[in-house]
């Protein structure tokens, strides 16, 4: 009966690997709405129609884009024209595109539990059909919260561990088949399903929703999803043997046999959510806009818009070279994809394939140790190929070789000495050392990364720490829901206050991984506390 089991889904399984090869992105992608309004997108974005660049993107229009440009360009020469009344007269009011519920009663005698719990409901969407920029998924999903009203790649991944904790799985399978459907339609996840964000994906952590589902439906979960993960992986390494010039795409050749990868963007313009934003900081005589642009781009597919990380001054992003570096939190996330398809093909009774995918990710790890681990600092430190040396910021992307299992044991521990010794505040880990008014640097901590810290330090025995970052973490998001009855997006870990700042756009409510990564730390706190049978 077994053998007639892995015989049906050897068969599955061929005729899938024909279709994954086949993934790749649409032949006519859905275009972004700066590249249809031309002239009138860049008007109102530059003259800040609305304070947040977001808003107009994500408009719904009222009719064909093309009617509208074309009435724009014969009524902007009239010197009573305003477009402020234009946009309101051709695009639907926000409030009427994004359809969200009825906004959000707070309840100050609400536990901070039955706050998330009634928040999954009110931050669920459906979209079954394109609206404006918004893409159609098939199924329903949890978005971020405030201003993010998408599924968001990596925010997704830690929204599910929240969904799995509260025991919805048909939630978190329905946001696991959405990516799968963006794989097979585009050929990858993009950040997230708006047309504007079809140029670049996002922290690959699609292996890692696979793995959570199957650890609740069994190992047949990866057998199902192995094409999409597949397909995934074929999308990072793209373009390998055609790499000149150290680099092509989102791919590195350090040597012959020395590939890693890196954050890209398939583009080269101003991102058409920030435009006034990007076209500001490029405003000098001497930038190379084009790499400047692309160097942008390629920062917020890596999750962390913006961050010292990616600077080669790190108060200055008119610096960024996000394209130049081969970041380690990348490389452990695809070691961590590498092993997960080995994994599924050992299930199928497949030991070559095992073998490949197993050797793929044994040699990607000796290359992190090699390019990405900093002997003298006890960390691993993202690694600027073009300088030949790391970067030398130190930042919580150090934690995600714990997570994944790229560490060795003494690295593990080293990591684990500077995190106590140089990050570990009173609300949890600090993001990087650097304060720079960016989103992505002191005093900020976030959802993700103190997750992927917390769970990493306990894979390598670092238990006492991992606790210690638990209870912090949790204790300041209950101080500030105390305070402000409200979950954010980041928070400030070292002042009293636990609000967080900077960056592009106001401090967000929701907020979507925020509340799964506290449900998940405090349910694993409480289980701590248990007794034993033996105790």
């Amino acid at each position: 009966m077994l053998k007639e089991t892995f015989d049906a889904s050897k068969d599955i399984l061929k005729a899938s690997l024909v279709q994954a090869g086949a993934y790749s992105p649409i032949r006519t992608e859905p275009r972004s709405p700066d590249e249809l309004l031309g002239e009138l997108f860049s008007d109102v974005q530059i003259n800040q129609v609305y304070p947040d660049g977001k808003t107009f993107v994500d408009l719904v229009p009222k009719e064909r884009l093309r009617s509208i440009q074309q009435e724009y360009q014969l009524l902007k020469q009239d010197p009573h024209f305003d477009l402020r009344e234009f946009i309101k007269r051709h695009f639907y009011d926000i409030a009427e595109t994004t359809h969200k519920p009825k906004p959000y009663v707070f309840d100050k005698n609400q536990t901070i539990e039955k706050h998330i719990d009634d928040l999954w409901e009110h931050l669920e969407r459906r979209n079954r059909k394109d609206r404006g920029s918004l893409l159609a998924l098939p199924y329903k999903y949890i978005v971020p919260g405030g201003r993010f009203n998408e599924q968001f790649y990596w925010d997704s991944y830690f929204i599910m561990i929240g969904l799995a904790t509260a025991g919805r799985w048909l939630e978190l399978e329905a946001m696991l088949k959405n990516c799968a459907y963006m794989i097979r339609k585009y050929g990858f996840i993009p950040t997230a399903n708006r047309s504007y964000f079809l140029s670049r994906s996002q922290p690959p952590f699609f292996s890692h929703m696979v793995r959570l589902l199957a650890e609740h439906k069994g190992r047949r979960i990866l057998i199902e999803y192995l094409p999409l993960m597949l397909a995934e992986y074929k999308f990072w390494m793209r373009g390998q043997n055609k790499i000149t010039d150290h680099a092509f795409r989102r791919v590195v050749k350090l040597s012959n046999d020395q590939i890693l990868n890196r954050y890209y963007d398939n583009k080269s313009t101003p991102r058409p959510e920030s435009l006034r934003q990007d076209t500001a900081t490029a405003n000098s005589p001497h930038a190379n806009k084009a790499k400047l642009f692309l160097d942008l781009r390629a920062a917020a597919e890596s999750g962390w818009d913006f961050s010292s990380r990616w600077f080669n001054d790190p108060q200055d992003i008119k610096t960024v070279a996000t394209t130049d570096i081969i970041p380690v939190d990348l490389n452990a996330l695809l070691y961590h994809l590498e092993l997960t398809i080995a994994d599924a093909y050992k299930t199928l009774l497949q030991p070559l394939l095992v073998r490949k995918y197993t050797m793929l990710a044994a040699r990607r790890k000796e290359l992190i140790s090699k390019y990405c681990w900093d002997e003298t600092a006890g960390f691993f430190v993202d690694y600027n190929f073009r300088r030949s040396r790391n970067t030398g910021v130190l930042s919580l992307a150090s934690v995600v070789p714990l997570y994944t299992g790229v560490a060795t044991n003494d690295q593990a521990a080293a990591v684990a000495n500077r995190l106590k010794k140089d990050f570990l505040k009173t609300g949890g880990l600090v993001t990087t050392l650097n304060a720079t008014g960016q989103q992505w640097d002191a005093p900020n901590g976030w959802a993700p990364l103190e997750y992927m810290a917390i769970k990493g330090l306990e894979r390598y025995g670092q238990n006492e720490l991992a606790a210690t970052i638990a209870r912090r973490w949790t204790d300041l998001n209950k101080q500030v829901y105390k305070k402000t009855y409200r979950l954010v997006e980041k928070y400030n870990v070292i002042d009293s206050g636990g609000l967080g700042g900077g960056g592009e756009y106001l401090l967000q409510d929701g907020f979507g991984w925020t509340n799964g990564v506290y449900l998940a730390l405090v349910k694993d706190l409480q289980n701590k506390k248990r007794p034993t049978a033996n105790s």
